[in-house]
């Protein structure tokens, strides 16, 4: 029986669901401590004792990797789609095989950013906070019927969303240079990032953070930006420069904000954003239903078991 850290908050959350499955293939899941992601100092003195890795959010570093081979490790998963936090060359030069999940939560985070896009036009987080403080708001929202979405990132979760979109009646400028054509979304208009955004009413993100990506949306294009444009991210947060958002956000350049994920995460209790009244916040929590749960939680440990059969 191979031994196996899970430090996946969503997989923790349902963590005795598959403790027989994953006997059944030959691996002894083990709980990490942890809310959202691990440091690297408590990754590196708890991974030499197991096989196997059930990555998050953690910080899956080069320093993390060697630590582990220093004792059992000898394989990881990365629970779900986003990789932005593993150093997978490292793992290739240290002979540590790894996978994530791909193609696992594309419906459940088009769900919630559908959600976002229909908060934000309809007000109904100043709704729902004023009448549990006891008064009767009335905001007037905006229609989404004819309105302009930019979609960044057209992979499962932004095609998804694309298509909800769509569905209310939004024309959609999608952005992506690793698609071409309407990546079979009739009607779906292309755009290089971050042309158009003068034009859009409401903008989304579904992409994976890399390189190129990181503070896409700045302070120059915010300033390009529509005034009055509402922000949706339920991708990773460094796409956004949170200083440069909360500066838009006090001027009103930027009507509002939806954000599932954020620079820092948890969110700091002394962020600024906190202030901000107009925004609805979440808690990176857009793929945590009960069915994807099971569904990439079983995936990640059939492929970690067969790396270490």
């Amino acid at each position: 029986m191979k031994d196996v850290l899970v430090t996946c908050p969503p997989m923790l959350g349902q963590f005795d669901l598959f403790v027989d499955f994953a006997a059944e293939k030959g691996l002894r899941l083990h709980r990490a401590n942890v809310t959202q992601i691990m440091t690297e100092e408590e990754l590196s003195e708890l991974l030499p004792n197991y096989d196997g890795w059930i990555i998050g959010d953690d910080p899956a570093t080069r320093a993390v990797f060697e630590a582990g081979q220093t004792g059992r490790l000898s394989a990881a998963v990365k629970w779900g789609i986003g990789v932005d936090n593993v150093d997978f060359a490292a793992c290739k030069d240290l002979g540590i095989p790894i996978i994530n999940t791909p193609m696992m939560f594309g419906t459940e985070v088009a769900d919630v950013a559908t959600g976002f896009v229909i908060g934000l036009a309809r007000e109904l987080f100043v709704i729902d906070r004023g009448v549990r403080a006891g008064n009767w708001p009335k905001p007037a929202g905006i229609s989404l019927g004819g309105r302009r979405v930019g979609v960044v990132g057209l992979g499962d979760i932004g095609r998804q969303t694309a298509t909800r979109m769509q569905a209310l009646g939004m024309n959609v400028v999608a952005y992506d240079p690793g698609v071409e054509g309407d990546a079979g979304i009739p009607g779906l208009e292309r755009a290089a990032w971050p042309e158009q955004v003068e034009t859009l009413d409401f903008l989304v993100f579904t992409c994976s953070l890399n390189q190129h990506n990181f503070h896409m949306l700045n302070a120059d294009v915010l300033a390009q930006c529509k005034e009055g444009i509402r922000i949706v991210n339920v991708a990773r947060g460094p796409l956004i420069d949170e200083a440069a958002l909360i500066e838009a956000l006090q001027s009103g350049h930027v009507h509002s904000a939806a954000l599932d994920v954020f620079e820092v995460e948890p969110l700091p209790a002394d962020s600024p954003l906190r202030a901000m009244e107009r925004c609805i916040f979440g808690s990176h929590n857009g793929s945590n239903t009960v069915d994807a749960v099971i569904r990439a939680s079983h995936e990640a440990i059939t492929k970690l078991a067969s790396f270490l059969s």
